[in-house]
Order: C-alpha cells, then structure tokens, then sequence
C-alpha cells in the first residue's frame, strides 16, 4: 500500500508548540515499552506476536510496532476496560488462557507451534477461531471466537494505533494538548497536521509539506 503522508513523522512535533509536557512524558514512556516480557511467559509472547503480524501487518517504511509488547506492557500494569463479557474471565486470564489454548490447537493441528507455521497456515487458524471451530479442552470453557474479538482483534488493534508509528501512518498528530485544532470542517487541516498524497498531488510537494508539520 502506497504511503499515504509521505515524509511526515508525528515525533517531529515532540519539542514543537503541539504537545505539552505531559503528552511529552506519556510517549517517550510508550516509546520505551518491549524487549523481554513481564506479564506473558516467552512462549505466550511469540504466540502474540505472530498473531499481531496477521492483524496488522507493520506500516510500510515505518518504524516496526510491537503491539504484543505494549499489551504485556498494559496487562503487568493491570490496565483495563473497565467492563467485560459476562462469558470472559477477565483479561489478564483470558489472555494467559488463550494463547495457550491457540498453541495447543496449532500443535494438535499442525504439529507446530502457531509461530512456526506459515502465514497461510496461521490464517486459516486464527479464521476457525474467529469461527468458533476450535474446541480443546485448553480453552477451559472460554469461547474462542469471543477470545477472538474482545481480546485479540480489540486489543491488538487498540495497541497498534496507539504507537506513534501508527499515527505517522495515517496522519494522525497525537495529542491535541495544548494547541487543539481549529479547521473542523471535512477535506480542511490546521498547518501543523499532515497532508494526504491525493492521486494527482505532486510527491515531492507534499513531503516537502510534511517535513515542515510541528
């Protein structure tokens, strides 16, 4: 997929008038997260990150997103929602439960480890999840297809586009504190937001735009 904001980089407005100390702080802190796990065992956490690859594959010419890294980083932190489905343990044991489960499934399918299988073969795992085909005592009562979209579609995605990389991506500039945004209406942005290749926009033009967003 081509790239949409050519040349622009959300971290250019760190020192610049669009964020705060606090916004600053925040996601130098986020930045931070990965290396070895503190919530997931080693195993649980390849597990993840091979499911985030077939989720969301990384932005293209962009810093790599460990999203599997900011969810231990969430889960060790006791972070949360809030609510759940009645039918679901709550996060920190549907995510230990799950991944443990998926592997076993991959390995009594497969005999492989799900990260080892390839990328058609982990499809059309994660697809029979997302269908409730998956039966293994593993999964001890919990519905696969309900670990499928409220933890691992909800969650990797929620992870994914909270990383600055992912913001880079689609344009997004992060925090809003304290500058704001003033042009609300459609098809119109503020100077300091990134502009969008159109199809007959000039490349060279709107990365030379982007370069200069703060």
């Amino acid at each position: 997929m081509p790239d949409r904001f050519p040349g622009y980089d959300v971290l250019s407005k760190r020192d610049g008038q669009s964020w705060n100390a606090r916004s600053r702080d925040v996601i130098a802190a986020r930045l931070a997260i990965g290396g070895e796990p503190r919530f997931f065992t080693h195993a649980q956490l390849r597990t993840l990150r091979a499911l985030a690859v077939r989720i969301v594959p990384q932005p293209e010419g962009r810093a790599p997103i460990d999203a599997a890294a900011l969810i231990d980083d969430a889960l060790v932190n006791g972070e949360g929602e809030g609510f759940r489905d009645a039918r679901m343990p709550p996060a920190s044991e549907a995510w230990r439960r799950g991944l443990d489960a998926f592997d076993v499934e991959a390995h009594d399918a497969l005999g492989k480890a799900f990260a080892d299988l390839d990328g058609r073969a982990q499809d059309a795992l994660i697809g029979a999840m997302e269908a409730g085909a998956l039966a293994s005592g593993a999964w001890l009562g919990m519905p696969c297809a309900l670990f499928f979209t409220s933890r691992v579609l909800a969650d990797i995605v929620a992870a994914y586009y909270a990383h600055p990389s992912a913001w880079s991506a689609i344009g997004f500039g992060g925090p809003a504190a304290p500058r704001g945004y003033v042009r609300m209406e459609a098809d119109r942005r503020d100077g300091w937001e990134a502009a969008e290749l159109k199809p007959d926009d000039d490349p060279a033009k709107t990365i030379r735009q982007n370069r200069h967003v703060a």
